[in-house]
């Protein structure tokens, strides 16, 4: 079936419904989601989102200094201009869609401070403030008469000259988007839409690797596309492990302990009870991720253990249970009751800091194709991704791209010669098995040698082992009826490739990228 929308948006986090929100005015929307409306990285996020709101003690200034700090020097300074000075009008249009920030009994944002922030300037909804922007903004597109929200669709392919016939390579000119190959993974059928513009919110890669805060629907898929598109990719190497997901094997995904914590005073500590962090940082267990996690690894190898932990028990019981309700109740739903017993914790995938290059109005190297929020790569994040800077990122960057397709949207034309999908000659995978035990060969090599600390042997021993794996499952895809598991799987492979590949590429250590064969970056 050939579907038609002047605007194509895949991923329903707060970067992919933003901008429906804000172009569904100029014409037709749909929204295409792999599973239902509700499930993003955007759902999951405890923190808050960062705003410079109190301007008597914090401003722009202090707000770029603390993220390019973060960024450990290779920060894009147009970007961070860009996304501190925007951050307010943006918050105003989320308290506009109805978003519900916490407030004091005054009336003014009940502030967080969070690591690496050297103000008290996270906005957030107790310690659940991604849900509440996810809800409001469901309520907000489910009501919008332009905006048809297509769920169980997965988006396989975007649409390019490739697939009229004509050979595209990384150095072919004016390569365009036409729209996506999507998959009903309720029918099984695959639909064509074409699309006057195409904008990629698809989020985030946790699920290359074993353990990872994000929701199981992340596995890089729009990342992958665009690769195989031949669209530009940058910055792959700096996955930021958040150094305190609750520590419960076999529970997916990891249950993130918000940052919020540590800013409210919360303590790292050995599993012998002793406090660690001023070891590593003058800042202690608030210095920013990238230092954290490294910390907790070095911990738990000297000693041989699988996690640390995270005290809070010499706060007010009443205070901790008011300000983190949701963390609470699931860690005493784990049987931990964080108000008297240490919390355990562990670092686990959480943020990628690169992605689909895009410039400041948020278009990818693609013409007719954008990109929002964390499969994007802006240059905000540099090396080191600031805490609850994601939020703020996706939605300025969101209204950039609307601003700049509503400007040009009307010239554009649908390419009506795309042919709908072949899968002539291809027959369903005879072993499932194939699928999902190759799915935890890549997260057991991506966790064993391409996390929080690197090797070039480690490295190299991760591509050889992942070639083999990429072939094994490209044969695999080219005989098989096209399924989610194995798209997943083959989106997987990509971009564990493309993290290997950059991570080898950079002689240094910087930011989330640590290697032993080059402990120190090159200044």
């Amino acid at each position: 079936m050939i579907r038609k929308f002047d605007f194509l948006i895949v991923g329903s986090g707060i970067a992919g419904m933003s901008f429906a929100l804000k172009v569904a005015n100029k014409g037709k929307v749909a929204i295409l989601c792999k599973t239902t409306l509700d499930e993003a990285n955007t759902a999951l996020a405890q923190g808050g989102i960062s705003s410079v709101t109190n301007t008597v003690v914090d401003n722009y200034e202090k707000h770029i200094q603390d993220t390019l700090i973060a960024g450990d020097g290779i920060c894009d300074l147009k970007a961070v201009e860009k996304v501190v000075k925007n951050a307010p009008a943006q918050i105003k249009q989320l308290l506009e869609w109805g978003v519900d920030f916490d407030k004091t009994p005054d009336g003014a944002f009940d502030l967080h401070k969070e690591g690496g922030h050297s103000e008290f300037r996270i906005l957030h909804h107790k310690d659940s403030t991604g849900a509440e922007i996810q809800q409001s903004l469901i309520e907000r597109i489910q009501s919008h008469p332009n905006i048809t929200v297509f769920e169980h669709y997965f988006a396989i392919d975007i649409l390019t000259q490739h697939h009229l016939g004509e050979i595209v390579t990384r150095h072919t000119p004016n390569i365009e988007c036409y729209g996506i190959y999507a998959l009903n993974t309720r029918n099984q059928h695959i639909d064509t839409f074409l699309g006057k513009v195409t904008m990629l919110a698809t989020g985030g890669i946790g699920n290359v690797y074993q353990t990872t805060t994000n929701p199981l629907v992340a596995t890089g898929d729009g990342i992958a596309m665009v690769h195989r598109a031949r669209g530009v990719i940058r910055d792959m190497e700096f996955v930021q492990f958040h150094p305190t997901a609750f520590f419960h094997p076999g529970v997916h995904p990891s249950f993130l302990i918000t940052e919020a914590m540590r800013g409210y005073g919360a303590v790292l500590r050995t599993k012998k009870g002793e406090e660690f962090m001023h070891k590593y940082d003058q800042r202690g267990s608030l210095a920013p991720r990238d230092i954290v996690a490294r910390a907790i690894d070095n911990e738990m190898k000297l000693a041989g253990t699988d996690h640390v932990y995270l005290d809070v028990t010499h706060k007010s019981a009443e205070e901790t249970k008011k300000h983190f309700p949701m963390i609470y109740e699931k860690c005493l739903s784990f049987g931990v009751d964080i108000t008297k017993q240490y919390i355990p914790v562990a670092p686990a995938a959480h943020y990628l800091c690169g992605g689909i290059v895009v410039d400041d109005r948020g278009k990818t190297s693609i013409n007719r194709l954008y990109a929002a929020g964390e499969c994007s790569c802006t240059g905000l994040h540099g090396a080191n991704r600031l805490a609850s800077n994601s939020l703020i990122e996706a939605i300025v960057y969101a209204d950039a791209a609307a601003e700049d397709v509503l400007g040009h949207v009307d010239q554009l034309t649908y390419q009506e010669a795309i042919p709908e999908w072949n899968d002539e000659g291809t027959s369903l995978p005879e072993e499932m098995i194939l699928i999902t035990q190759s799915l935890k060969e890549v997260q057991q090599i991506m966790s064993s040698y391409v996390g929080i600390v690197r090797s070039n042997l480690r490295l190299k021993r991760a591509m050889t082992r992942l070639e083999i794996l990429f072939r094994e499952t490209e044969s695999l895809f080219d005989r098989s009826v096209v399924s989610r598991d194995i798209c997943e799987l083959r989106n997987c492979i990509s971009v564990a490739y493309l993290i290997i590949k950059q991570a080898t590429a950079r002689k240094e250590s910087r930011g989330l990228h640590y290697t032993i064969d080059y402990p120190h970056k090159n200044d």
